[in-house]
């Protein structure tokens, strides 16, 4: 029997890349549900190609346009425009699987509709878990969902780990997350003033949407990974810990207690971690291209706190301070990042500023240690409002 698929996001660089795996096991994965935010025609195409059950779109005017679009081309499928249509496809009877990858909190709904249904969910969506938190993982437990690991970093961890979660605590000593520098590895810490949203898009090694793109620049994407990470793997902040990578070759670690370090490589490739939470516990081919050693460059490493990293990327050691804060803070940081990214790409305020808006948030918005959805979204709003009002201030 076919595993049944929704993917949340399906329009964006992992919903793409997602469909590009099923489309290769037709035999094992079919498309019930896909959503997207603006991108109508390429939705379109997607529907037409896999002639998925349902079909939703974040606002009521690009739902009425693609609902058009699909009855003019003949199309089965039906498109949702109710206010709970995402969690509607996340949670509903017949599907196994739920793809989340929608970028930032808007994608924390739909991620716990499918907790609580008891799905298999591949979480693309650091925001459940750097906004979710406690309960986002309460969520699963109560719903027996799986919760399987979709960022290279995580899904490296996951594969590196024992297959027992019960006897991570005694056999693991740390977790070591990779991360590349992005673009700006070797920049001037002075002049990333000037710096476009241009140059921040422009990454090295991974192809991805502006929004991470940026963070993978500032090293605030890192900062949420280790965020999750404290979620995903139960361990303590102290015990994660990351270095600089340039080559994207190791994509995490994972040191035991007797001072083993088990790593995963592979090509710089999305597709293979989303094979592997599609297949888990098997696997299947990915599409990716295979790692020549015999062609492997060095791999080079770099401390976070040498070669003028702690002015280049402050935003990092964030992750460690919000999770050393009361529990919401880590809810307030995202906000606050997601207002100051939008804002950079906008050009009202200067990529240096990214940082000096997030710690002001962080300063004005005390965390009301949110225990329920709607307590989380409230502190996400309070948290906004607060960068709104800090960025104006810096446009001014």
């Amino acid at each position: 029997m076919r595993q049944r698929v929704t993917v949340l996001g399906s329009t964006g660089s992992i919903g793409k890349n997602t469909l590009d795996v099923i489309a290769r096991h037709p035999e094992r994965f079919e498309v019930f549900a896909l959503s997207a935010s603006t991108q109508t025609d390429l939705l379109l195409a997607q529907c037409a190609q896999f002639r998925p059950r349902y079909a939703v779109m974040a606002s009521a005017p690009h739902a009425r346009d693609l609902a058009e679009k699909i009855q003019s081309n003949g199309l089965p499928t039906q498109v949702l425009q109710s206010q709970d249509a995402l969690e509607i496809i996340a949670s509903h009877a017949e599907v196994d699987s739920v793809m989340a990858a929608i970028v930032g909190a808007a994608g924390l709904a739909p991620c716990l509709a499918a907790a609580h249904a008891g799905k298999r969910l591949l979480l693309a969506n650091k925001e459940a878990l750097v906004v979710g938190g406690e309960v986002f993982l309460r969520a699963v437990r109560d719903g027996h969902a799986t919760l399987l690991p979709i960022d290279s970093e995580h899904s490296a961890i996951f594969q590196s780990l024992p297959d027992d979660p019960a006897t991570w605590g005694e056999r693991v000593d740390k977790i070591i997350l990779t991360a590349s520098g992005g673009p700006f590895r070797s920049r001037a810490p002075a002049s990333l003033r000037d710096v476009t949203p241009a140059d921040a898009c422009a990454h090295p090694n991974w192809v991805m949407g502006r929004k991470i793109s940026v963070d993978s620049a500032t090293m605030m994407n890192k900062a949420l990974e280790v965020i999750e990470a404290r979620y995903l793997f139960g361990l303590a902040p102290e015990q994660l810990d990351v270095v600089i990578h340039p080559q994207s070759t190791i994509h995490s670690m994972v040191q035991y207690r007797d001072m083993s370090v088990v790593a995963q490589m592979g090509t710089p490739d999305m597709r293979v971690p989303i094979a592997y939470g599609l297949s888990w516990p098997e696997r299947v081919a990915s599409g990716a291209a295979a790692l020549d050693f015999h062609a492997l460059g060095a791999m080079t490493f770099e401390s976070i706190d040498d070669h003028g990293h702690p002015e280049r990327f402050p935003s990092l050691r964030l992750a460690w301070e919000t999770l050393a804060a009361p529990p919401g803070t880590t809810v307030v940081l995202n906000a606050a990042n997601e207002v100051a990214v939008a804002a950079f790409l906008e050009r009202r305020i200067r990529f240096d500023q990214i940082h000096a808006l997030n710690v002001e948030t962080l300063t004005a918005v005390l965390s009301s240690k949110p225990d329920s959805l709607a307590a989380l979204l409230e502190l996400d709003a309070r948290a906004r409002s607060s960068a709104q009002q800090h960025a104006a201030r810096m446009a001014a």
